[in-house]
């Protein structure tokens, strides 16, 4: 068959970006995917409107990595959330920036996005194999020799770029299929574990659904190990669910329960809600134990209402002990302040999270430690690649991963093709 300078193996965003680099740099290249289509995580990325990454500062940007961030510099470095705004632009795409620094397409259609890639792809001169998923990678003293497919055929070329994702939303294609492959060439494999994902919890408020389906805006959610050592805390819109808590607040958190309860399955965990961050305690309870010279006859339950939900309130007067009958005149001082104190802290148990199939996006993969950061290229075998999700990185969602995905795919895919092409002039000229 074809020999190639490079062959990209995976159809994401990292693997479409890296193809496109590779391209670029004068490689000839082939982009296999085993599915019938590439872009499929794209697609469904952004609630389907696809962010396409997050026009953040740098320091910003890498706060917003747990996951190795570190590792991430020099690719982000070499092609920052702002090239990926201007390669968008460049292919006619106009975007825009949303809150939080997150930056969609105007047509708030993911699809956009997706044809404007993959037909970069394709006018780019790479070649597209879809339904053709690999079986294993080739190499012969410590370098890559090519892709044996499923189906038999082997694809010749000296480097490969691993860009097959992780393991979440494996109805995308993403379901870790070159873990094994990569083990085989001596590669260690950090256990894949989810992140982004809702957190769960056995509280009996929870389990009997008293406040399924409230939502919180701007809250601020900290996440406390069994010694009271605050394991972070994170701002966002929470939603209260059957199981526990999802929103962004929630699946921010996700990343430190994993972690905590992957090095200690039996640790216990809480987790805390700031329904009003930006009111402190004492200010808190201060407003609650004045409001009762206004409306003296109010009853508490009623007036509660002017700083959280009904069902809130609730929980709260419930969780303290406190009569929501009682008129605001006769409320104590004690009691005004152990409500703001719940308000400000209100208390739930962590069980863990949601599995990995439901997660947003993989943890772990590829150690980073046997990845050059400054190429992506393995450590142990030469014209080995990596890029996006497939490694040992991961970042909170609203831009953040997508933009991890581009930037390591565009590196990946550069230095693929550089040391391919040098390659062949060394053996040309030899």
């Amino acid at each position: 068959m074809k020999a190639y300078d490079v062959i990209v193996v995976g159809g994401g965003p990292a693997g479409l970006m890296a193809a496109i680099a590779a391209r670029e740099t004068g490689a000839r290249v082939a982009l296999v995917e085993k599915g019938h289509k590439p872009g499929r995580k794209l697609g469904i990325s952004g609630g389907g409107r696809c962010n396409v990454t997050n026009a953040k500062p740098l320091p910003e940007l890498m706060d917003n990595i747990p996951g190795n961030p570190r590792f991430l510099y020099s690719a982000l470095s070499q092609f920052s959330n702002h090239d990926i705004i201007d390669f968008f632009e460049n292919l006619g795409i106009r975007l825009k920036e949303e809150d939080r620094g997150r930056v969609f397409p105007v047509t708030d259609q993911a699809a956009t996005v997706v044809k404007a890639i993959v037909d970069k792809v394709y006018t780019s001169g790479v070649d597209v194999m879809l339904d053709t998923p690999v079986a294993r990678l080739l190499a012969n003293d410590g370098k890559i020799t090519g892709v044996r497919l499923t189906r038999g055929q082997t694809l010749e070329t000296s480097a490969v770029v691993i860009s097959t994702g992780g393991c979440s939303v494996p109805k995308t294609g993403s379901t870790g299929d070159a873990y094994p492959w990569v083990q085989a060439l001596g590669h260690t494999i950090v256990d894949p574990y989810p992140t982004e994902v809702p957190l769960t919890s056995n509280e009996p408020f929870i389990v009997d659904r008293k406040l399924q389906g409230l939502s919180l805006r701007g809250v601020d959610v900290t996440v406390w190990n069994e010694k009271d050592k605050r394991l972070t805390t994170e701002n966002g819109d929470l939603l209260f669910t059957h199981l526990g808590l999802s929103g962004p607040a929630a699946l921010r958190c996700s990343h430190y329960v994993s972690t905590a309860k992957r090095k200690n399955p039996g640790t216990k965990l809480r987790a805390t809600i700031d329904v009003l961050p930006n009111v402190t305690r004492d200010e808190l309870s201060h407003q609650l134990f004045s409001a009762r010279e206004e409306h003296p006859r109010r009853s508490l339950a009623n007036a509660l209402e002017q700083w959280v939900p009904e069902r809130l309130a609730s929980y709260v007067l419930n969780k303290t002990n406190v009569n929501g009958s009682t008129q605001l005149t006769h409320v104590s001082k004690s009691d005004s302040d152990a409500i703001s104190g719940c308000i400000k802290a209100c208390p739930v148990v962590i069980t863990g999270t949601l599995p990995l199939e439901q997660a947003t996006v993989t943890g772990g993969g590829v150690s980073v430690k046997e990845v050059d950061p400054k190429s992506m290229q393995s450590k142990l075998c030469q014209g080995l690649f990596f890029a996006g999700e497939v490694l040992d990185v991961h970042a909170h969602t609203g831009g953040y991963n997508i933009t991890v995905a581009f930037s390591t795919g565009r590196l990946a895919g550069r230095s693929a093709a550089m040391q391919a092409m040098d390659g062949d002039r060394v053996v040309n000229n030899s």
